[in-house]
């Protein structure tokens, strides 16, 4: 398994490579990635990978403390599997993750451990400050606590900031900041 740090920059790599310019638009992939939270890891992944043709890619672990800091967990580590529909740094990604020791329920969200299904969207951004800027324009904040209310640095020139939509569900921004 692959740590997010490494993941993240990765990813970085990937997107450089897409032929998306900040210039055609103010994100650098078209493409989104979907969390979603299960109950059963291994049925969800035989799902999508058997029954729906996505591919597995190395997956990673958030720690505890980081994913308890960036509002996203309550306190547990989050372990990821990582599927792709398609080929290439285009294709979307779909993030399965089962918390060990969370009771998820089917109707609540107040951090993503707390229910089942597509619980965050992943928007690659050309520019974390711009777009954290438009979000504080239109009168959202993040849901990160203290200092990590502001871009965090996740990989070498790659920052992330998660917020809610006003249906309680997460999206993060993550891209360099300029």
């Amino acid at each position: 398994m692959l740590n997010i740090r490494t993941f993240c920059a990765a990813l970085a790599m990937a997107v450089a490579f897409s032929g998306i310019s900040a210039a055609q638009s103010a994100f650098t992939t078209p493409t989104i990635d979907l969390g979603v939270v299960v109950t059963d890891i291994e049925k969800s992944v035989k799902f999508y990978t058997e029954g729906l043709g996505f591919k597995e890619l190395p997956g990673f672990k958030v720690p505890a403390g980081f994913a308890a800091d960036a509002g996203l967990t309550d306190g547990k580590e989050l372990d990821i599997k990582v599927l792709v529909l398609g080929e290439g740094a285009g294709a979307t990604k779909l993030k399965l993750m089962q918390i060990k020791g969370a009771n998820p329920a089917q109707s609540k969200q107040e951090v993503i451990e707390s229910q089942t299904g597509f619980r965050y969207l992943t928007l690659m951004v050309a520019d974390t400050t711009a777009s954290v800027e438009r979000a504080s324009k239109a009168g959202f904040k993040p849901i990160a606590k203290g200092t990590l209310a502001i871009p965090q640095d996740i990989a070498p020139g790659q920052y992330l900031t998660i917020y809610k939509d006003p249906d309680g569900n997460f999206v993060e921004l993550v891209g360099p900041k300029k």
